[in-house]
């Protein structure tokens, strides 16, 4: 294939008919169209950003639409709905929404958002205009409000029998905004009663054939299922659990294409990609029934990942992507909503999950505003938000994790901001002294800065005491070395090591120094004899988990050395190294 026709990488775009004029390449999910089809006329589904929702509805979008029908076979060649059409296709006046560009202007909300809908709606007017009599084009054009508008449009498409289908991306982001900076009382108007934001989901109900929303949260949805009477939710059904987000397959396909035409080097090694990007983008599930099937990728970090070596020949230095990293101001504003009297309970929730990785939780498929607070419905947004995912069911409930690196960057940023409120660190030279750690093996000088910050921050903090809060402690500041790996819980020889921090070879060579850290912690009011036998018990683990053949694959080719620490409180008791050794 010439170089000049090899499918460019659509980093970063989300309209499907760009992808396909721009020959972007496109990895093929029309095959859900029928299965959507034979659902229900009424759907939602809720996903995390970054997964393709908004290329996925864009695609619907030009399948459905009648004034596109003449360009279906240019749109969908290749794609597996070309040869699978239904009965459907391009069967519909399509009337298409992207709320997260209705501006959320809290001083004048009513006003942005019927200024965002007018604009859709004259534009659904103009493409549509041969279907219309002229009377009806300029009296929707000369209407000022949304509402009155869409009555004009649904009157005159009811008395010619016309199906109306209503796509509606990001449907919950105009709700959301709200009610991070307005809290729950501002949210609670605007979708109850008589709220403008449920009086136009009022005559959605009325006047479309086929309705498909999609976004991020269930808050809206069940603010509004009430005047929109319509409970096809479909985001836990196991049948579209891989329709958004990409599989194994999908993303080998992928680097074997740009491979065989030359725009990967003929000698890369795509397992290895595979193996490198696994961790960090990998491992997101939406559906219970297919807790035992392949995981799913974040489609944006594998592009991202995709563009990097095909531009230089190499993986990214930063394997998070720079417009990923600002998502962990999510947690902040899940952490903050309403700023009431629970926000120490949620901030509680989030240290646990950062300090263990995961948390045993019901998930709520939808939960009405006033009750986002609440402690389960808490989790289950961190959920949807794509902070958490499922790993395995635990009798009635479901054990939730973190889904990879890239998203454990995001809670170790977060918590460290966090701490920082508390008692301010200096970032720069706690780098400088984990450099040396990994180079030179000159540990003790970051470990006890950690300590030292640990105990100021307890002093004036007292809720930080606690075995989890000092794992997440050292956490958060362990991950600002991107010279590690940093692996907490990992099981070596039928046992747990705390963090286990690994050379990352493949970019870094250099470093010489790896480490097994075993963390005590015992009350304040623990006698030194208890300070004492946590010491031994570490040492004695300490000894188990190097002997594991896994240690010795990881670190190859470094020191390894062993550190057990040991808190009573907030104070640093015990820090000390057990034993090193060069493992070759």
């Amino acid at each position: 294939m010439e170089q000049s026709k090899v499918k460019g990488i659509p980093y970063g775009v989300a309209n499907f008919e760009q992808l396909r004029n721009e020959n972007l390449y496109y990895v093929d999910k029309t095959m859900y169209l029928p299965l959507l089809e034979n659902m229900s006329n009424y759907l939602f589904l809720i996903r995390p950003r970054r997964f393709g929702k908004s290329v996925f509805v864009s695609m619907m979008r030009d399948y459905y639409d009648i004034a596109k029908a003449e360009r279906f076979d240019t749109l969908f060649n290749g794609l597996w709905i070309k040869e699978h059409p239904t009965p459907l296709k391009n069967a519909f006046q399509v009337i298409y929404f992207d709320f997260s560009l209705a501006g959320a202007g809290m001083e004048r909300l009513e006003y942005t958002f019927n200024d965002y809908c007018c604009t859709e709606l004259d534009s659904f007017i103009k493409q549509y205009k041969t279907y219309y009599d002229d009377t009806t084009f300029q009296n929707v054009l000369a209407e000022k409000d949304a509402a009155s508008k869409l009555r004009i449009i649904n009157a005159e498409a009811r008395r010619k029998k016309y199906p109306l289908y209503l796509i509606i991306d990001e449907y919950d982001n105009f709700t959301n905004v709200i009610l991070s900076e307005g809290g729950k009382e501002m949210f609670r108007n605007l979708t109850h009663a008589s709220g403008f934001y449920r009086e136009y989901f009022k005559i959605f109900k009325a006047m479309f054939s086929r309705v498909f929303l999609i976004g991020v949260s269930p808050v809206t949805l069940d603010d509004l299922s009430s005047g929109y009477n319509i409970d096809w939710n479909i985001s836990q059904a196991p049948e579209f659990n891989h329709m958004l987000g990409f599989s194994e397959s999908d993303v080998c396909t992928m680097f074997h294409y740009y491979q065989d035409n030359g725009k990967l080097r003929a000698d890369a090694d795509i397992e290895a990609m595979m193996a490198e990007m696994k961790p960090w983008y990998n491992n997101y599930c939406f559906a219970k029934q297919c807790l035992n099937d392949d995981r799913l990728y974040n489609c944006d970090m594998v592009y991202y990942y995709l563009r990097h070596q095909v531009l230089y020949g190499c993986p990214p230095d930063e394997m998070v992507d720079k417009n990923i990293r600002t998502d962990y101001k999510k947690l902040k504003m899940l952490a903050d909503i309403d700023r009431g009297n629970q926000r120490e309970n949620r901030m509680s929730v989030i240290e646990e999950i950062a300090a263990t990785g995961s948390v045993i939780m019901s998930l709520k498929t939808s939960f009405p505003a006033e009750y986002v607070t609440d402690d389960n419905n808490f989790r289950s947004l961190l959920y949807y938000y794509g902070l958490l995912t499922m790993e395995s069911s635990y009798g009635s409930m479901m054990k939730m994790v973190i889904p990879n690196n890239c998203v454990k960057e995001q809670y170790w940023s977060f918590m460290r901001d966090y701490y920082n409120r508390s008692f301010k660190i200096d970032s720069i030279p706690m780098e400088m002294e984990m450099m040396r750690m990994a180079l030179e093996g000159e540990w003790q000088p970051f470990i006890e800065r950690i300590a030292v910050a640990y105990r100021e921050n307890s002093s004036v903090r007292d809720s930080i005491l606690g075995e989890h809060n000092l794992q997440g402690f050292f956490k958060a500041y362990l991950a600002l070395n991107s010279l590690y790996l940093v692996e907490p819980e990992v099981e070596l020889n039928y046992g747990f090591s705390d963090f286990l921090l690994l050379p990352d070879k493949a970019r870094y060579p250099e470093t010489a120094h790896s480490y097994i850290m075993e963390l005590k912690y015992v009350k304040p009011t623990a006698s030194d004899s208890e300070v004492e036998a946590k010491s031994k018990e570490a040492e004695e683990q300490l000894q188990k988990y190097c002997a594991d053949r896994v240690v010795k694959r990881l670190c190859m080719n470094t020191r390894l050395h062993l550190l057990k620490i040991v808190f009573r409180g907030a104070e640093m008791k015990i820090c000390a190294e057990t034993c090193s050794t060069d493992i070759r």
